[in-house]
């Protein structure tokens, strides 16, 4: 069980281990190029070796790369949809060649088509990414908050766009990041033991544990369903020390592997909130 945050790569993504060391972080997350738009700068042989070996420097083994915000794969006009498949592929390339675990995409609004066409365009748009993918870096579903009409904030949801995207030689291919924040604004509780079992028992029902690969421990700054995408630093929002604890605990009995990664406010605020979660793992 690994906890980190979400790091910056600013001066390149070599630079991003170094922070990663100087957070604390046993594993860590950062954007590959610039996460509101523009070309991605180029990873060069010698920009790959420093990257690699300052992991290696670290100790730092388990690294995703998160992918812009300004992907949309339900977009109704041709150039946002298609542009959001090419930077998909292109990113998951990129992460390919840095190593990285996975790459983790909000999946996009359903807010020009309505809920039903629009997952019918994600479907499509996954499939062409990953048909002749055969990399190591995995593609990653994030779990939304459903904040005005942001796709994929059921678990329901989720499921569906992996059972219709994957082919018989994609099977499997697809996991998901768990944003905790999202997933209790989506009315998913996680406050205390008894409801994270029942949340985790219902995403293993609908989608399958073995999917979960990464989870954004953040708290929310906002109630129960509230469906608003408002991250708050551990222990401070509505999910509460008592939620947390619970989390590490259902998957340290179950020895289930989990990445833990802050996506939290503050620099400030991550380096303490990495070294709570540790504590709450380490006490058990």
């Amino acid at each position: 069980m690994n906890i980190g945050a979400h790091i910056s790569a600013a001066g390149g993504v070599q630079n991003a281990p170094i922070n990663a060391y100087h957070h604390g972080a046993e594993c860590y997350q950062f954007f590959s190029r610039s996460p509101q738009g523009g070309k991605a700068p180029e990873l060069t042989p010698q920009i790959i070796k420093e990257f690699k070996e300052n992991n290696k420097k670290y100790n730092l083994k388990n690294f995703y790369i998160h992918a812009p915000y300004y992907i949309n794969l339900a977009s109704s006009k041709n150039k946002i949809y298609y542009s959001s498949i090419s930077v998909l592929k292109e990113e998951l390339d990129r992460g390919a060649k840095l190593g990285a675990q996975g790459m983790m995409f909000h999946i996009g609004s359903a807010k020009d088509l309505g809920q039903k066409e629009a997952i019918k365009k994600v479907i499509g748009a996954i499939k062409e990414i990953i048909k002749d993918y055969q990399g190591a870096c995995q593609p990653l579903l994030e779990i939304s908050a459903g904040a005005g009409l942001i796709i994929g904030d059921s678990f329901e949801k989720i499921a569906e766009i992996i059972k219709k995207s994957e082919t018989a030689e994609t099977k499997n291919l697809l996991g998901v990041c768990f944003d905790t924040a999202h997933a209790f604004e989506s009315g998913y509780d996680l406050r205390e033991k008894k409801a994270v079992h029942q949340t985790f028992g219902q995403f293993h029902k609908l989608i399958g544990l073995k999917r979960l690969k990464v989870i954004h421990a953040n708290d929310s700054k906002t109630d129960l369903g509230s469906h608003s995408d408002r991250h708050e630093h551990l222990g401070y929002g509505k999910i509460g020390f008592i939620g947390f604890s619970a989390i590490i605990k259902y998957f340290k009995a179950k020895k289930i592997p989990m990445d833990f990664i802050m996506e939290t406010p503050t620099d400030e605020g991550i380096l303490k909130d990495i070294k709570l979660l540790k504590k709450f793992r380490d006490a058990l």
